[in-house]
């Protein structure tokens, strides 16, 4: 392996096996038996990534499932990787891999230097231990003394922003207080490698800005990141570098905005004007259920007339009551580029602190016509409160068209403009 190579993937696979796995709930049960019952196919058998998506057939070889297929890159010190791709390519499963959580099924991968890992909440910290106890376990699992990981312990407790509860049992930790702590362990404690994955969507929006800081205050001092999230503009702006994954394959590892392009192209290739989540949540979550564009006339439709408004509907599961809940919608043009941003409940409005009881709710807003120029678009919609984001849903993309050319006027057109705002004139005679 050259020197300054600190990652090392040769033909890296990683296969699960297929069937129904034990529920463990009386829920799941029922819906496999109901199922069964009515002749049609066992939905906890078949194949999906974490927010529900069902699994490219392709990937799927007799009893096997490929989570990984013959993945090989290199990494060098130093260098800050953006890891894209759709949902399910398989992002989540190579830092696993990389971190030695779970074990490639066939191929090897070489690691020079500590390795961090941030990957799902849950991961790396002991439930039963305190805050304080969780900061020297993890030290110790990186091969430092305590006097080490006491040197950096206030960095940590600061950073994390959870003084009063490091002696607390993480189990009594909310998700967001969890994530605070676990990055800014896996942050200061100075490891060679530092692998991240979108987990930084759960917890306070100023933290998440924070994190990225600090990360790029890392790559700095010359040590190497790999990145995982669906937020491009972070990765432009952090990234050195990109890999893109597509169902399982590495397509190819190169600059970053050669690599958001190419992600762009595959997303807009896979993408439809609606989504719908494969699997039933669990029923004491928060997360989004379908999602869809929708024409002045009520119908799903990719395109959308510059001269027409349209419908942005969103269904989400409320598991359990809550207050301060909101849907966030932000409208992203192909190139990466956040042109709209709209919440269903501004952040101080007295409706938002209302508890709102549990059950399934339908968001639909309209955005009216000559808002968005023409051009590609992908939806981001997000469910959270002030703190805590609880699911994130970008699997819709639409195309904003003119076919009446409504702006030809000494040669201008709309197509060198972000917006295509029709505002309001007077005109009158002097």
């Amino acid at each position: 392996m050259n020197s300054d190579v600190v990652i090392h993937a040769e033909n890296i696979s990683k296969q699960y096996r297929l069937g129904v796995i034990n529920h463990g709930t009386l829920y799941r049960d029922l819906q496999s038996w109901w199922a069964r019952w009515r002749g049609q196919p066992d939905p906890n058998a078949e194949v999906v990534d974490a927010r529900g998506h069902r699994e490219s057939k392709a990937r799927i070889v007799g009893d096997r499932f490929y989570a990984l297929d013959d993945v090989s890159f290199s990494v060098n010190q130093g260098d800050i990787i953006g890891i894209v791709g759709r949902n399910g390519a398989g992002k989540s499963t190579l830092l696993k891999v990389i971190s030695r959580i779970t074990a490639p099924t066939t191929g090897r991968i070489r690691l020079k230097g500590r390795v961090a890992s941030l990957l799902e909440v849950g991961t790396g910290f002991h439930p039963e231990l305190t805050g304080r106890e969780n900061v020297y376990l993890n030290g110790a699992i990186l091969g430092m003394s305590r006097r080490e990981v006491s040197s950096k312990f206030e960095q940590i407790v600061e950073f994390a922003e959870i003084g009063e509860f490091i002696d607390t049992p993480v189990k009594r930790y909310s998700s967001g207080m969890y994530v605070r702590l676990a990055f800014s362990v896996a942050a200061h404690l100075d490891p060679e490698i530092l692998l991240v994955d979108e987990v930084l969507a759960v917890g306070d929006i100023n933290f998440q800005k924070k994190c990225l800081g600090r990360m790029q205050e890392i790559g700095k001092d010359g040590r190497t990141i790999l990145f995982v999230s669906h937020n491009v503009s972070a990765v432009k702006q952090m990234c050195n570098k990109g890999l893109l994954l597509n169902d399982g394959r590495s397509i190819r590892v190169g600059p970053t905005s050669d690599i958001i392009s190419e992600y762009v192209d595959h997303f807009n290739d896979h993408q439809a004007a609606e989504y719908v989540r494969a699997t039933e949540p669990n029923p004491s979550s928060v997360a989004v259920l379908r999602l869809a564009i929708c024409n002045a006339k009520g119908a799903i439709a990719s395109q959308i007339e510059l001269t027409e408004d349209f419908f942005v509907e969103v269904d989400y599961l409320l598991g359990t009551p809550m207050s301060g809940l909101s849907v966030g919608l932000q409208v992203i043009l192909d190139d990466g580029l956040l042109t709209m941003l709209s919440l269903s409940d501004p952040e101080f409005a007295p409706e938002r602190l209302n508890m709102r009881p549990a059950g399934r709710y339908k968001a639909r807003v309209k955005i009216p016509r000559q808002i968005l120029n023409t051009g590609r678009y992908r939806l981001r919609v997000g469910i959270s409160s002030r703190f805590s984001v609880y699911d994130i849903v970008e699997n819709v993309t639409f195309e904003v068209v003119d076919n009446v050319g409504i702006v030809q006027f000494m040669g201008w057109d709309r197509k060198g403009s972000l917006l295509g705002v029709q505002l309001p004139w007077d005109v009158e005679r002097a």
